[in-house]
């Protein structure tokens, strides 16, 4: 079931980039963290950076090593999350799930609300300006 209200940022969610997205862009299901703040005037969306299991090669200014105390549900769980700040996407609510960790006994999906530390945050923010072609604005952040 999809989100109906803007997390919180840093907030790790889950997109489907499925339907409507082409190779090279991202296409599957995958984690992601909200980067946006609530805006009155656009309601239903936000925007994100996904996360990856697989380290990019080589690693660029724009990713960050996300690591995790404790590790997503499956099957996203690793301790190690690499943040893809060079897609940087907004996106519909209806595209977005909070994590799940299996079910209750009414057979009711368990989501998880895990906000990232502020620190981590910090070091995406300045991935993000680096994707973009702002690393002179990094010692802002």
């Amino acid at each position: 079931m999809s989100i109906k209200f803007h997390p919180q940022i840093g907030t790790i969610v889950i997109c489907d980039y499925n339907t409507g997205f082409r190779s090279p862009e991202m296409v599957k299901r995958r984690p992601a963290i909200i980067v946006s703040p609530r805006f009155r005037s656009r309601p239903s969306l936000c925007s994100i950076v996904p996360l990856s299991t697989t380290p990019p090669t080589p690693p660029m200014p724009y990713h960050y090593k996300l690591m995790m105390d404790t590790p997503l549900p499956r099957p996203y769980h690793s301790m190690v999350q690499w943040v893809k700040a060079d897609m940087i996407t907004t996106i519909a609510f209806d595209r977005l799930n909070l994590p799940f960790n299996g079910k209750d006994a009414n057979g009711r999906r368990i989501y998880e609300e895990r906000v990232i530390e502020k620190n981590d945050l910090a070091e995406i923010r300045k991935c993000i300006l680096s994707a973009l072609g702002m690393n002179f604005l990094t010692e802002y952040v």
